[in-house]
């Protein structure tokens, strides 16, 4: 009878820390986001959002004020939607510029907000088109490479 009930605390402790590891796992890959904060929900247009993913953190100065809620492709207009669910605690200037940045070299995207000047600011429903596109590598790396070739190029001549 004591051994059963040794076990049956063992495999209870396995159970938790089995989910603990999987909420652990799921908070750092930014799958899971639990906050019962009220939002507000907001669109913007980019021309390229690179690898931006639902779930990706809207910091301002560093600290997250919000979520990308989707991704989507608005092809009246061909360019990427994206909607955001912003933290009710925080408000921006209606003038607010959107631009996707990377966290570290090759790291996930996420999308930066810089406060505008406007005496009004952001409400549910509004649509910001002042907005920077992702800085994709491989454009970079190519636009370096054409350089280059144009440079030496004109060395020999």
């Amino acid at each position: 009878m004591e051994r059963s009930r040794n076990d049956l605390w063992v495999g209870l402790f396995v159970m938790l820390a089995l989910a603990a590891l999987v909420f652990l796992a799921l908070q750092s890959a930014n799958l899971l986001t639990l906050s019962w904060q009220p939002t507000y929900r907001i669109t913007a247009r980019f021309d390229n959002i690179g690898g931006l993913k639902p779930k990706a953190a809207v910091k301002s100065a560093g600290v997250v004020v919000g979520r990308v809620a989707s991704v989507g492709f608005d092809d009246g207009i061909y360019r990427a939607s994206v909607e955001l669910d912003m933290d009710a605690r925080f408000s921006f200037p209606k003038d607010s510029s959107l631009k996707i940045l990377t966290s570290g070299l090759l790291g996930e995207q996420y999308i930066g907000i810089e406060p505008g000047a406007s005496d009004e600011n952001l409400a549910a429903g509004d649509l910001l088109n002042d907005t920077q596109s992702a800085v994709v590598l491989e454009n970079l790396i190519g636009q370096f490479l054409y350089n280059s070739a144009a440079a030496s190029g004109e060395d020999k001549k």
